[in-house]
């Protein structure tokens, strides 16, 4: 065995005149004609500080494993339609050189689609504008915006001969990159709407020069649906049922067995447990998996975070968003650092390999810089006539309809909805809130609606009065059959006493970087109450003496703090709920600086005065996976 996986040679800096590429035969893998393994984790790099991609790559070498995969965002890199972004955390270029240079393959997951627990599994969500919109299929206004999408990935992973654009080195393996495998699109065996989609991708790809070895990934239920000739069919699981990696038999004949997705955690909700997944079932899991002669990835590696407004959300029995955290109680931790999972595995693919690891990175240490006092505040109500323009319209408009965004409509955050009342009586929503509302008369809190509470009884009073509904997308489902749902904000009529509301003024709240940096120099900011209700933003400094370590925000350390945003130096660090589980915000040490830190928090409800930097997360009640 020792002799058969020594892949001392078999790394992307030392091998040179290539012709090959991955292949399959007889069963197994061949890589420039000798029989390889593929050892894969998953990291991606829009999830994990660009400081910190490197010492993610070199622990996973530490490891034992020999390839990394990555899923493409394009919502990331196409937020507005037509402006294209794939510079700093989302330089893709960049994170596979660097893959490269640290002796790793790469298995490319350019979707479009990728599910991932990300929003609406990665598509841009102004594709929803057209309300005939039919996503992951060859309606042609999703394909023509994949091609256009397409367009502008596939130079970076395959340089054009006379291309204006300046990528210097290919990417591809047989061209001296690193990408031994492609993806064709994610789990469309579970959704499988259109026979003919699957070509399609696959087409997209080659005609635009991809030369490398395809595959598809599906869990059991969808194998056969998701197959597309020409392409290697992978499975997804977590717990190995019998004859399960024969199944892929029964779909293809004397091909190499690969677990493209062995999960090696799980996802947490908001409301719900955090989940673990226990080591040593999972260890034994992978010993098995690679005694079947089968290649394997580990999803996730390490998980890192939803930054901003990006989680995604489950929609099975009822609508479940995502949290902040996609630790996922992977083999590294959200910050980075070893679990009991690397050890263990560590050992297990040294054994395999029979040739000495890298030893394993020093970790970095954590900061808990104490109490930071949040010392000034403004209400959201004084902060609309100074920096947000409103959109009047007759009716209730979704948010990704919104003029806003050079026409490519509003995708995440908040909408304000604002209109005139006379008298008070029953409000119903029809069911056409997505996802929570906050109701107010003037600035009075009166309640919520979602997808459970529909209806609530507005107190009388006299004259005209302002109704708000401040709307909070909370997330877009990224898996399943309810793709094409997932317009946000007011999607319909919203009822009075029967009667539909009308003339609204509409106020956008994306807290998008201009927005924030907008609020830092407004007026109005005052000295914080006793006790104060929002929704309002509130701001303090973080002082550090030396340089800057990572550490993690609290905020249920004191009474208050109920549900919100958290901004530092500018960063949307995601959002925090009372509900849980995760009670932690992750902070990385390079978005802080030496000196004055802003923290500024936007709470919708009940603020309190201080919050906690402490050097420990704290993900929440745990809950092992069945």
């Amino acid at each position: 065995l020792s002799s058969r996986f020594n892949w001392s040679e078999l790394i992307p800096l030392r091998l040179w005149g290539r012709t090959l590429g991955l292949q399959t035969e007889n069963s197994q893998f061949l890589l420039e004609g000798m029989p390889f393994r593929i050892f894969g984790g998953s990291m991606h790099y829009f999830r994990v500080p660009r400081e910190y991609w490197e010492d993610r790559m070199l622990k996973m070498k530490a490891c034992g494993l020999n390839t990394l995969t990555t899923y493409v965002p394009w919502n990331l890199h196409e937020q507005e339609r037509g402006k294209f972004d794939f510079s700093q955390n989302l330089d893709l270029e960049a994170f596979l050189s660097l893959a490269a240079k640290n002796g790793l393959w790469v298995i490319l997951r350019p979707g479009p689609y990728i599910c991932s627990e990300w929003d609406l599994g990665g598509l841009p969500s102004w594709l929803l504008q057209d309300p005939e919109m039919q996503l992951r299929t060859t309606y042609k206004g999703f394909t023509e915006a994949v091609d256009a999408y397409f367009d502008h990935l596939m130079p970076i992973v395959v340089p054009l001969q006379a291309s204006t654009i300046h990528y210097p080195l290919s990417l591809q393996y047989k061209k001296g990159g690193p990408i031994i495998a492609v993806q064709v699109e994610n789990e469309y065996g579970s959704y499988a709407k259109d026979q003919n989609y699957m070509t399609y991708v696959k087409m997209a790809l080659l005609n635009r020069g991809i030369v490398e070895l395809l595959m598809t990934s599906d869990n059991k239920n969808g194998l056969s649906l998701g197959l597309v000739e020409g392409a290697l069919a992978t499975v997804n699981f977590q717990k190995l049922e019998p004859g399960l990696l024969k199944y892929l038999d029964t779909v293809q004949r004397d091909q190499p067995k690969m677990v493209m997705e062995y999960w090696t955690g799980w996802f947490d909700n908001w409301g719900g447990p955090h989940y673990v997944f226990d080591a040593d079932e999972m260890v034994n899991t992978v010993a098995s998996i690679l005694k079947l002669g089968a290649s394997i990835n580990l999803y996730m590696f390490h998980g890192g975070t939803n930054f901003g407004f990006m989680n995604g959300a489950l929609e099975a029995d009822e609508y479940k968003s995502d949290v902040t955290s996609y630790d996922y109680d992977a083999v590294l931790t959200e910050a980075g650092d070893y679990t009991s999972k690397f050890f263990k595995l560590r050992q297990l693919f040294s054994m395999i390999i029979g040739q000495p690891l890298p030893l394993p990175p020093m970790i970095e240490s954590k900061a808990s810089y104490g109490a930071i006092l949040l010392h000034q505040y403004i209400s959201l109500w004084d902060v609309l006539p100074s920096l947000l323009q409103p959109i009047k319209s007759e009716f209730p408009i979704n948010m990704e309809n919104l003029r806003l965004n050079d026409s490519s409509g509003q995708s995440y955050g908040y909408v304000l909805y604002e209109t005139v009342i006379f008298g008070g009586g029953h409000l119903h929503s029809r069911d056409h809130v997505r996802d929570r509302a906050q109701v107010f008369v003037n600035t009075m809190y009166v309640g919520e609606l979602d997808y459970n509470k529909v209806e609530l009884s507005l107190p009388e009073g006299q004259g005209f009065r302002q109704l708000r509904l401040l709307v909070e997308n909370c997330g877009r489902v990224n898996y399943g059959l309810a793709l094409n749902e997932q317009r946000k904000g007011l999607i319909g009529d919203v009822f009075l006493n029967k009667t539909p509301l009308r003339n609204f003024k509409i106020y956008s709240l994306e807290m998008k970087p201009g927005f924030m940096k907008s609020l830092r120099h407004i007026a109005g900011w005052s000295a914080v109450p006793d006790y104060f209700v929002g929704p309002a933003f509130f701001r303090g400094r973080l002082w550090i003496e030396h340089q800057p370590q990572d550490t993690f925000l609290k905020l249920q350390a004191s009474p208050g703090w109920e549900k919100g945003v958290v901004f530092v130096n500018g960063q949307n660090l995601g959002r925090y709920w009372k509900i849980g589980p995760q009670e932690t915000l992750y902070l990385p040490g390079p978005w802080l600086w030496k000196g004055s830190n802003e923290i500024v928090i936007f709470e919708e409800r009940t603020a309190g005065r201080i919050i906690q930097s402490v050097d420990i997360p704290y993900l929440g009640r745990t809950q092992y996976v069945d």
